[in-house]
């Protein structure tokens, strides 16, 4: 019984990330078109997103890492990426007996694949019996399986939902990434009006320190 996971939302400055786990007995149920979510059109993501979830043959997880999460000074993002990674396939297999052997593909998240496929392993609480989990994990596997495919699709349709919901409160933020220059002039706008990042803003990102480094500087100039 295999599954895949992928995550969307590592790098961005603004919003959580997001993992996501696909599991089923048989690939070959996936619906045609599945490949890495970036290759991929806004719209025909949610397609596949909506089919795949729809399907009862297939179990999706999700989990989700919010900004404060990122920002907590005791952690990192290879951590928190793990720790999602283990807490989306939990939810994925929650129907599944802990002591059913059950084997998956994560794409790697570590420079180490090897590292990060056992640090997922260990992550992952309830199932303990030995041998009962195997994870493996590959540089590119959204690319080459189609499971971390469709997870990757999973993954990036919640993170872009995520976002489409800040920016119905807030206004257009773009991508939330750093290169973004929609996503830069939101946040220096925002800091020159309110004196702060807004609360989604990833604090510890050198994007939102020099941002508001800036806005504090300029205020002390104006004395």
């Amino acid at each position: 019984m295999p599954f895949g996971v992928d995550e969307a939302g590592k790098g961005p400055a603004l919003g959580s990330m997001f993992a996501a786990a696909v599991h089923l007995e048989e690939p070959a149920v996936l619906p045609d078109g599945i490949a890495d979510s970036k290759r991929l059109s806004p719209s025909r993501r949610d397609a596949l997103a909506e089919t795949i979830r729809e399907d009862d043959r297939i179990s999706v997880g999700v989990a989700e890492v919010p900004p404060e999460r990122i920002d907590d000074p005791e952690t990192d993002m290879n951590s928190l990426t793990v720790r999602a990674h283990a807490a989306a396939i939990e939810d994925a297999l929650a129907d599944v007996a802990a002591d059913d052997r059950i084997a998956g593909l994560c794409d790697a998240c570590d420079t180490d694949a090897d590292r990060f496929a056992r640090r997922v392993a260990d992550a992952c609480g309830p199932f303990e019996g030995e041998g009962t989990l195997e994870v493996d994990a590959r540089h590119g596997a959204d690319d080459d399986s189609p499971l971390v495919g469709a997870a990757s699709i999973v993954a990036k349709v919640e993170r872009d939902a995520h976002v489409a919901a800040i920016a119905d409160e807030y206004g257009d933020v773009g991508s939330g990434y750093p290169g973004d220059s929609t996503t830069r002039e939101f946040l220096s706008d925002y800091v020159a009006e309110h004196g702060e990042l807004p609360p989604f803003a990833r604090s510890s990102w050198s994007t939102c320190e020099e941002l508001l480094a800036e806005a504090r500087q300029t205020d002390l100039g104006q004395f």
